[in-house]
């Protein structure tokens, strides 16, 4: 059982009741107390250097503290963290009687940027595309080979690629599930909010999709085997893949590849996205294709798209990295 960590005695009076509160009543983990501990000692070192009593602080000393947190390089998740433990306390505090409100409570931590969505380089996308593992069972790679196509050559999401059926019958609209025509070269998907769309599918994906077709039933003793799930992907059993499984096949595959990035299936929207607009530039065809309900969530990958025009400058331009004597 981990020791209950010390507290210091140095501390303001009621900070120090207040972790005696949340100690014996909350019975907070060690960890935890260890962390309200060091910033409640930070916030009292905040208050001795505004030269106000801990208890008087006002809202505009916490919005001030936050600033000079962000600009010290502390990020907002961990400010965020920070509040929580002082808005803890001065809740107590205003409980005991001790304040007349709490400074904490309309102070927000800053918004942590969006990370970026990765994408592969058009190279490595279209090495993994045209990667060819002759070693493998020929059912295997088939398969494996179309997923990648239809993932990468139509931007499908690994739930919409899931939930295409082989050949659509009277349950697939029903149950929420997609089909490809591949006579109309289009893949027909069921994405999110129930929505449906529909995308191109490219000569690539339509060649790859046409040669596991041949091969699909093969080990199951043809189309009408029982054993043969409606999916257009299935298992060595029979049975629609999971989102898990083609995470993992997918994974595999790229390493297989030589790539030096594990790559899943989103990896592979976001390529078809960011690569579909450096050539085209049309971002609303990108937003319809993709299934974004808004245009600003389309737009992240203008930003992608930016950071490729930025790193063709870098790596090309002769002023781009010029270095003064």
């Amino acid at each position: 059982m981990p020791e209950t960590p010390a507290i210091p005695t140095t501390l303001d009076p009621h900070v120090l009741r207040y972790l005696e509160h949340v100690r014996v009543e909350k019975r907070l983990a060690a960890r935890t107390l260890t962390l309200y501990t060091l910033d409640l000692e930070k916030l009292a070192q905040f208050a001795v250097g505004m030269n106000v009593p801990l208890l008087q602080l006002q809202t505009a000393h916490i919005r001030r503290f936050v600033a000079q947190m962000h600009s010290g390089g502390r990020s907002g998740r961990g400010i965020a963290l920070i509040l929580s433990g002082w808005r803890g306390f001065f809740i107590w505090a205003g409980r005991q009687g001790l304040i007349p409100h709490n400074p904490v409570q309309d102070v927000r931590a800053p918004k942590a940027p969006k990370p970026l969505p990765k994408a592969l380089g058009v190279d490595d996308a279209v090495r993994l595309a045209e990667f060819d593992n002759t070693g493998a069972d020929p059912w295997l790679e088939a398969r494996d080979a179309a997923m990648v196509e239809l993932l990468y050559g139509c931007g499908l999401r690994v739930g919409e690629l899931a939930g295409l059926d082989a050949i659509p019958n009277a349950d697939t609209q029903r149950l929420g599930r997609g089909w490809v025509d591949l006579q109309a070269g289009e893949a027909h998907v069921f994405g999110k909010g129930s929505k449906r769309r529909s995308v191109p599918v490219g000569a690539a994906a339509t060649a790859a999709l046409q040669t596991w077709l041949q091969l699909r039933a093969t080990p199951f003793g043809g189309e009408g085997s029982a054993r043969l799930d409606t999916a257009l992907f299935v298992g060595q059993r029979g049975k629609r893949l999971t989102a898990q499984s083609i995470w993992l096949r997918l994974r595999q595959r790229s390493q297989q590849a030589g790539l030096t990035t594990p790559v899943h299936p989103h990896m592979l929207r976001h390529s078809f996205a960011s690569h579909l607009l450096q050539s085209s530039g049309d971002l609303r065809a990108v937003q319809e294709l993709l299934g974004h309900a808004n245009i600003t969530t389309t737009q992240v990958y203008t930003r992608l798209d930016f950071q490729h025009l930025a790193k063709v400058y870098d790596a090309a331009h002769p002023r781009a990295r010029k270095k003064p004597p």
